[in-house]
């Protein structure tokens, strides 16, 4: 029991009882509700949760007595999806919006160990959805689409022995979450006898588990009744069929098997009827109250308080939203300094570490350019060496070239002295020859 219920009970003692002594006319409110409510409309969301081909979409087709857009699923899904389809439907002017989510690929996959997973998060998404919705400055609940799941039923697969570990475990995970309704799917193919049994040990082994199913409220004394019988029929096993078998002078919707018959609204035959009873007449608003209050509240209090919201102190006095507001705020605006503080540390102490690191850089770099420089002026040195050295080679070869030259000119002076007087005692000898011979 929460603060708000106290202080309602305490407004509920203090509150006067008076008499009237005339008629006022608000004894009519209960038909002004039903009246507002008929022309809204309503909504049903019903999560079918079960294995490939145990029946899920022939029973919502049994229950509706009509025919829904399905879609046949193989066993090689790699993992589990949950596909939603919303139908309108309108039943003496009272119309229903139905949403009917369907698990597709659950069970059949090697590693089960997260095929409820999907599951569970598809539930929360609409929680959440709902909930960002109520925070909203400007909210329209009226127009909404309400799409949290009101009642999941869990089918059952008919083994006569027990349940599976998948089944005890996606049931504890849900249970906190969505009322379960569970459901032997298929009761036709075991025995009545294997069938009482199964059901004896399927309760069994949910109490000593600790799964939560939903139960029939019994606080109604209208239905306490009914639904005090019902809840000792848990888990229904259910036969659906939209095939109509004549039977007698009537038509009935049935399965024709070829040793007889098996009427589905045949209450010696399955549950069928009692589960549409209870799901759909009897319990439809109780599982819709229920999923307000129990469960979307659960989950609106967890993330309240996940986000710092609370209502008390720590010395039990009430703590405004505004408060609380202010509070986050400062701790979040403190926290938003210290990280950016942290952050400027932090660049900081990098912006430093790579000066250090430039710097480093820079000294090998002027190392290395010192060494670089070291080495050209020894180069340099050497080639100058050389260069001295192939020059006063090329002057000692050009003195050498020179006294060479000048040697051979003086050679050739010489020789070209002797030829001329050679010539010129030859042209003596040549006319004193000449001479002599004329005497």
């Amino acid at each position: 029991m929460d603060a708000s219920d106290i202080a309602r009970q305490m407004k509920d003692k203090n509150a006067r009882p008076l008499s009237l002594s005339g008629h006022v006319g608000f004894d009519s409110l209960p038909d002004q509700l039903v009246n507002k409510s008929t022309n809204q409309g309503f909504c049903f969301n019903i999560l079918c949760v079960g294995e490939t081909g145990i029946g899920k979409s022939t029973l919502m087709d049994t229950l509706f007595n009509t025919s829904f857009e399905n879609f046949e699923s193989s066993h090689f899904e790699p993992k589990v999806k949950l596909r939603a389809q919303t139908y309108e439907l309108n039943e003496s002017n009272v119309r229903l919006k139905l949403t009917i989510v369907n698990t597709v690929g659950f069970g059949d996959q090697m590693n089960k160990q997260q095929s409820y997973q999907p599951v569970v998060d598809y539930i929360d998404a609409q929680f959440e959805s709902y909930l960002q919705e109520e925070l909203k400055i400007k909210r329209s609940l009226y127009n909404y689409h309400d799409s949290r799941i009101h009642v999941c039923l869990y089918f059952i697969s008919p083994t006569g022995h027990s349940l599976k570990s998948l089944d005890l475990v996606t049931m504890k995970k849900l249970d906190s979450k969505v009322n379960i309704i569970p459901v032997i799917a298929k009761a036709d193919t075991i025995s009545k006898s294997e069938l009482h049994k199964f059901k004896i040990k399927i309760m069994s082994e949910l109490v000593s588990n600790g799964v939560q199913i939903y139960q029939f409220p019994i606080d109604d004394e209208s239905v306490a009744k009914i639904n005090s019988t019902m809840n000792g029929h848990l888990p229904f096993a259910v036969v659906g069929s939209t095939e109509e078998v004549k039977i007698g002078n009537k038509m009935v919707k049935a399965r024709q098997y070829p040793w007889g018959v098996v009427q589905v609204e045949n209450e010696n035959h399955c549950d069928f009827v009692k589960l549409r009873e209870m799901l759909i007449c009897v319990n439809m608003e109780d599982l819709r109250e229920q999923t307000h209050t129990r469960h979307y509240e659960l989950y609106r209090r967890c993330k309240l308080e996940e986000m710092g919201f609370k209502d008390t102190d720590p010395e039990n006095k009430p703590v405004s939203l505004q408060e609380t507001y202010e509070i986050k705020r400062q701790e979040f605006l403190l926290e938003l300094q210290r990280r950016e503080d942290e952050m400027r540390q932090t660049f900081v102490q990098r912006v430093k570490e790579k000066e250090a690191e430039l710097k480093e850089a820079e000294r090998e770099l002027q190392n290395k350019f010192e060494q670089l420089k070291r080495l050209h002026q020894e180069e340099r040195m050497k080639l100058d060496e050389k260069k001295k050295l192939l020059e006063d080679e090329i002057n000692a070869f050009n003195k050498r070239k020179s006294a060479a030259e000048l040697l051979q000119a003086q050679a050739f002076s010489s020789s070209s002295s002797m030829n001329i007087k050679r010539d010129k005692d030859r042209k003596n000898d040549t006319a004193c020859s000449m001479e002599y011979s004329m005497k």
